[in-house]
């Protein structure tokens, strides 16, 4: 039988991410005014066609939420305090690190001064921001448990809005870091609260008019494809507008890829093996470390454009964020899918 989820789209996931990828860099370079006017259509630095795919690739995930479980989540705190630890104390400081020591000392010869400069602002700008709206499809993807994801999700929202700015600022080295919060705000509205309310009284409807088993085993399938439809038209449109600046610097783009590649394995890998030693279930271990391992890029791409500009190098490190993001967590999505049986203890708190 096949597992339960793993549908035609799923099971080649990386294949239709590729060819997303490369059709949204040869609209940017081909067909440009699409793009252009797709770019028109934004409100605080949020593209509103990019929060209506994501919002549609959230709004199955919230479906699924029991929300009489969410205030059962404060019984298992362990999970919350990995993400919290892992996605505050660790990661902006760990992406500094190694930003810094591959921008400015490895890859000395072949960057210049300023530009390095730059292009470690963009590192720390994404490091700093842990990932909000794609984490669902990540979960998703884990079979992670939605009620916990929404908390742990929910609660990085609000660190958000009072730890960023001094993360950032510290890290910098400047006191004048100014973050658009109307971004922050607006996303989190757009990528938390709306389908987070629709999902409710969508569920609430359909159950009291059909029945909790016609809601799990008929309404709830309508909607296996619609995540990741939603993912992919998502990458199109992103890379039809990055597309230039891409082909524009294919070199650069490899040598920033580098530390955000080993940042982004790190940064799971300490996630989720701390989640194992505390014996968390591997629901709430796998989108614990995934959260930590991806970005909120489009708060990171928008702080970025308006400290330094659309044309520097902070804005394209938070771009080359974006075009490594989801080919990478793709492959954690497999590893931790693929080691779900060493989380599972018997009663004596050992691995199976």
């Amino acid at each position: 039988m096949e597992k339960k989820g793993l549908s035609f789209f799923e099971k080649y996931l990386s294949i239709w991410v590729a060819l997303c990828i490369i059709t949204g860099v040869l609209i940017g370079q081909f067909m440009p005014d699409i793009p252009r006017f797709l770019s028109k259509l934004e409100y605080a630095h949020v593209s509103i066609p990019v929060a209506i795919l994501i919002w549609l690739m959230i709004y199955p995930m919230m479906l699924k939420i029991d929300f009489t479980s969410i205030k059962n989540v404060g019984n298992k705190p362990k999970g919350l305090i990995v993400t919290w630890v892992t996605n505050w104390l660790i990661k902006p400081f760990s992406m500094y690190l190694i930003a810094y020591l591959f921008l400015k000392v490895f890859f000395k010869a072949y960057i210049p001064e300023e530009l390095s400069t730059e292009y470690l602002a963009g590192a720390v700008l994404l490091g700093a921001a842990p990932c909000t709206a794609m984490v669902f499809v990540w979960s998703y993807l884990t079979k992670g448990d939605p009620a916990y994801t929404l908390v742990q999700v929910a609660t990085n929202d609000l660190i958000i809005l009072f730890a960023f700015t001094p993360i950032v600022a510290f890290l910098l080295g400047v006191s004048n870091v100014k973050v658009p919060y109307d971004t922050l705000i607006l996303s989190t509205i757009l990528f938390v609260v709306i389908p987070l309310t629709f999902g409710y009284l969508t569920r609430k409807r359909v159950i009291a008019n059909k029945g909790t088993e016609y809601f799990e085993n008929v309404f709830l399938k309508k909607f296996d494809n619609v995540t990741i439809i939603g993912l992919l038209l998502t990458l199109v449109i992103i890379f039809s507008f990055q597309g230039e600046i891409i082909v524009k610097n294919p070199f650069h783009i490899l040598l920033i890829a580098v530390p955000l590649t080993i940042q982004t394995f790190f940064i799971f890998f300490f996630a989720y093996g701390w989640a194992r030693v505390w014996k968390l279930p591997h629901n709430v271990s796998a989108p614990a470390a995934l959260i930590g391992a991806s970005n909120f890029f489009e708060l990171a791409v928008a702080v970025a454009i308006s400290l330094f500009g659309l044309q520097s190098g902070a804005a394209l490190a938070t771009v080359v964020g974006v075009l490594t993001e989801v080919p990478i967590m793709l492959t954690l999505v497999k590893i931790a899918n693929a080691t779900k049986k060493s989380f599972e203890f018997n009663k004596r708190g050992q691995a199976a």
